[in-house]
């Protein structure tokens, strides 16, 4: 989608600190981090929420918690915990119409988060 600020990140259209990147997936450092460690993985497919996902995504999303975990160990807060969030519309905190799995970490996450 041409107006879309992911589809212009992965077409290296806009900038970003990309950290990951296959043919399937790229992950890249949120611009406004929530904590210290905040890693956004979104699929170059454009999926507009998580309502929009196909029986066909199914290995997709599978991939995108993959590349979070390595993401994770690589960044050294595996072991000690770190916590992926996905937002679904308005009232969830979607600000950026293309799915995206929010890779938090590196302090203590409180609970509810919201």
């Amino acid at each position: 989608m041409s107006d879309c600020l992911f589809c212009g990140i992965i077409s290296k259209k806009i900038p970003a600190r990309i950290v990951y990147e296959d043919e399937a997936v790229a992950a890249f450092e949120d611009a406004n981090p929530q904590a210290p460690v905040h890693t956004l993985v979104v699929p170059k497919k454009h999926i507009p929420t998580t309502l929009d996902i196909t029986e066909e995504d199914q290995k997709l999303i599978g991939k995108m918690f993959r590349v979070a975990n390595r993401i994770a160990k690589e960044k050294g807060i595996a072991e000690r915990g770190f916590r992926l969030v996905m937002n679904t519309n308005p009232e969830a905190g979607q600000s950026v119409y293309h799915i995206h799995l929010h890779l938090l970490g590196g302090r203590p996450m409180h609970w509810p988060p919201g």
